[in-house]
């Protein structure tokens, strides 16, 4: 190594301000493919526990499954997947509902021509509900109340009704399951209501409206 390579590694070694540029694949590309940096949340409420970062393959091995809040350092990826194997013929088939889940967002790129993890987080903010119901017990009487659902518990109602109504799709059919969360995620992020998540969401925000 000459003086002045030398002398350039110093400087920026010694240098603080230096931006810190991502390697390519490692917590900034999805699948190698999309970049996550370009993702926006057009909710600020939820936006803090929507985490795309992603190390290769979406798997964990469960580190966070018994920390307080882990679930907020888990990637979206890895929870959309795990919910997909959540029951049914897809239970413990990991890498098929990866493999299902990576075929969907190039399907949805093709068709839309943007950034799948953009739809993506906007099918889970359109289904992610505001209000719930909780019950209140007054000696032997218990009526339904409505309550506001905190940000995380928002956040993971949206990812189990978008899993559950693709694989649910799947049943009695001959479409595939990246076929149907194509389907779902699409519809989700366009807030229509044919979509199970949203259908889901606006029946549980009426249910809370009536117990108001």
């Amino acid at each position: 190594m000459s003086e002045e390579e030398s002398e350039t590694v110093v400087e920026d070694i010694s240098d603080d301000n230096q931006e810190i540029v991502p390697v390519a694949g490692i917590g900034t590309l999805v699948f190698s493919k999309w970049d996550a940096t370009e993702v926006t949340c057009n909710d600020p409420g939820i936006a803090p526990y929507i985490n795309l970062t992603t190390i290769g393959i979406p798997l964990s091995g469960g580190r966070h499954a018994n920390q307080w809040f882990g679930k907020q350092r888990l990637s979206l990826i890895e929870r959309f997947t795990n919910g997909l194997m959540r029951r049914g013929p897809n239970s413990g088939k990991k890498s098929s509902t990866v493999s299902a889940l990576r075929d969907a967002l190039d399907i949805i790129n093709e068709r839309t021509g943007e950034n799948p993890l953009q739809t993506l987080v906007d099918a889970v903010v359109n289904s992610a509900p505001c209000e719930g119901i909780t019950r209140i017990r007054f000696g032997a009487n218990s009526q339904p109340k409505a309550a506001e659902v905190s940000p995380s518990r928002r956040v993971d109602i949206a990812v189990r009704n978008l899993t559950t109504g693709a694989t649910g799709a799947t049943v009695k059919s001959k479409r595939t399951l990246t076929q149907c969360i194509v389907n779902e995620v699409m519809k989700a992020a366009e807030g229509d209501v044919s979509s199970f998540a949203v259908a889901k969401r606006e029946e549980t925000e009426r249910i809370a409206a009536s117990a108001r």
